[in-house]
């Protein structure tokens, strides 16, 4: 058994996420994270809100409410979400945590002893309008690398340049919309990433099996320019963690918090610890100090492209720059964007399906399987209307539920609702389980992979081999003239019926449930000989038809969405 490690991005608290951030880091790492706890290895797989910084503050002041209390409620909402999608959290965390607090400062008090943390006194931009300073989000602009107009303080969302406020063109305050900004001197603390450069560059290189968005990405900040530059890692803010040195005071540091590009992934770490103190588990180090046992880990990143910069340098510079034992990533899954029937997503517009809003429409299972079967790994992807009642229907609808429906009626009219006895397999049997082996090797490999598309397809062709055997075999036939031949054949497929529930299962959680409970078995084994997964369930055990496993979604329903989630001009 393996242990896995396995974090998603963690989400901003600023408001509920569409479907592009669910691809992008959430469902691809909960569907890992099932495919290794179905494979019988231990995982804990964690995840979090991301509370301070900018957008909160904005988000908490556009709905009146107290910061605080904002987060709280914000939380709840997000993990009530995650669990409508069936994401497999073992402990969905908070950044604004006790833990996180402390394990911040603590990161910050090694990093300050090893000489990686130095003031600066630097122009940062004043509202007057507002009466502050304007950090990072606080302020939008034109980007100067690629002229997006839309880009934020922090970093251009469009061609995902890591940027400082001073840098954008014709400025605006992001609260007022003010532009009588103004330069005045602030100190700040920044993490001299630029002493780590070396050490970062030898790390990545070694990562020869990272996708290449992710190592494309790292080297081009490690190189392109001036090279990899210092970050400033606090902000004159007033919800955040308090800077510190550990336990101890900074001086001239009283009034600032941390950046939340500091505070976020070490949340990953603290949501362990989370974890541990709610009772959920013990032992939490053996999963993060390789001093304690965390040799053995494997650890596996999810995140969108605009999230790697600081997961390939900011984050390890602050575990490397430590020097204690912490667990560095093994591996980072990054993805493209997910765009919206010809543009992007919007929330202001109004534009596109936000999480909360796909759960009103249809089961999770029907948005999981379309996200995964399209997710866009080597390129940007396309959510269309058409492309998702087409691939959902012929997929879902006609492959798999159509085999369920056929299978277990035909069982249920000939021999009743119970697996029958009788008949032998002959060569169209030993036909199939062979091409299952093979597919089914080459899926688990392209799992292992994290290669997901792909697994997503090698699923669909093991689900058509089943449809195709019972159109060749057609026991409806057997059964006039050879009713126990028919009987092996149907017994086969219903044990075929058991069979995809656990291999699907990664992918459709809910609908795997549904046809084991149909099946009425509870061994969810994953195969590891076809000839015995195949015949499991036994002559004489009783089954039930389950109800309509995937409906299909009619033309009016389609018309009908794709109006209302076009959003304002």
């Amino acid at each position: 058994m393996v242990r896995y490690l396995i974090t998603s991005a963690i989400p901003y608290i600023n408001g509920i996420k569409h479907l592009g951030n669910l691809i992008g880091s959430q469902l691809p790492a909960d569907l890992f994270a099932r495919y290794q706890r179905a494979r019988g290895n231990e995982v804990l797989f964690l995840c979090a809100t991301d509370e301070h910084g900018t957008p909160a503050e904005l988000a908490a002041a556009e709905a009146g409410q107290p910061i605080a209390e904002y987060c709280a409620g914000m939380h709840k909402v997000q993990s009530e979400i995650s669990d409508g999608f069936r994401l497999s959290f073992d402990h969905f965390g908070r950044s604004s945590s006790l833990q996180n607090q402390k394990l911040t400062q603590h990161f910050a008090g090694r990093l300050a002893e090893a000489n990686l943390i130095h003031e600066v006194s630097e122009a940062q931009m004043y509202s007057p309008t507002d009466g502050r300073y304007l950090p990072d989000r606080y302020i939008e602009g034109t980007c100067p690398n690629c002229g997006f107009e839309d880009a934020r303080g922090d970093q251009c969302d469009n061609c995902t340049k890591q940027l400082n406020p001073t840098d954008l063109i014709n400025p605006r305050s992001a609260v007022s919309g003010a532009t009588d900004l103004e330069e005045r001197e602030t100190t700040h603390l920044y993490l001299a990433q630029s002493k780590m450069r070396e050490q970062l560059q030898n790390w990545i290189d070694s990562k020869a099996d990272w996708p290449i968005l992710t190592t494309s990405i790292a080297k081009k900040w490690l190189n392109d320019g001036d090279g990899l530059q210092d970050r400033g890692i606090t902000r004159d803010l007033d919800w955040g963690i308090p800077v510190k040195k550990g336990a101890n005071p900074w001086p001239g540091m009283e009034t600032k918090v941390f950046y939340v590009w500091f505070d976020a992934p070490i949340e990953y770490i603290a949501a362990a610890q989370e974890w541990q103190d709610a009772g959920k588990g013990n032992d939490w180090e053996s999963w993060w100090r390789t001093d304690k046992g965390a040799d053995d880990v494997i650890y596996t990143q999810f995140m969108g492209k605009d999230n790697v910069p600081f997961h390939t340098l900011s984050f390890p510079v602050t575990i490397l720059g430590s020097g204690e034992p912490w667990k560095l990533v093994d591996y980072i899954k990054s993805f493209n964007y997910l765009n919206y029937d010809g543009g992007q997503f919007s929330t202001s517009r109004g534009r596109g399906v936000f999480m909360d809003q796909a759960l009103e429409l249809l089961p999770a299972d029907y948005w999981r399987w379309w996200l995964l079967s399209n997710a866009p790994e080597s390129s940007d992807a396309e959510f269309t209307w058409e492309l998702f009642q087409t691939n959902t229907n012929k997929d879902l609808a006609d492959v798999l539920g159509n085999f369920v429906s056929r299978v277990t009626k035909f069982c249920r009219s000939k021999f009743g609702e119970t697996i029958p006895a009788g008949g032998h397999w002959a060569e169209q049997e030993a036909l199939l389980i062979k091409d299952l082996t093979k597919r089914l090797r080459t899926y688990e490999t392209l799992m292992e992979a994290m290669e997901i598309r792909k697994a997503a397809a090698e699923l669909r062709a093991i689900w058509v081999a089943g449809n195709e055997y019972l159109q060749a075999v057609a026991p409806w036939i057997t059964f006039k003239d050879n009713p126990k031949q028919a009987a092996a054949q149907i017994r086969l497929a219903l044990n075929l019926i058991r069979f995809y529930a656990v291999i699907s299962s990664p992918f459709i959680p809910d609908a795997s449930s549904a046809l084991m409970n149909a099946m009425q078995t509870r061994d969810a084994c994953w195969p590891k000989d076809l000839e015995s997964a195949l015949t499991c369930m036994s002559p004489g055990q009783d089954f039930t038809v389950p109800d309509v496993t995937f409906r299909k979604i009619t033309d009016d329903e389609c018309a009908a969405w794709k109006v209302r989630f076009a959003g304002n001009a």
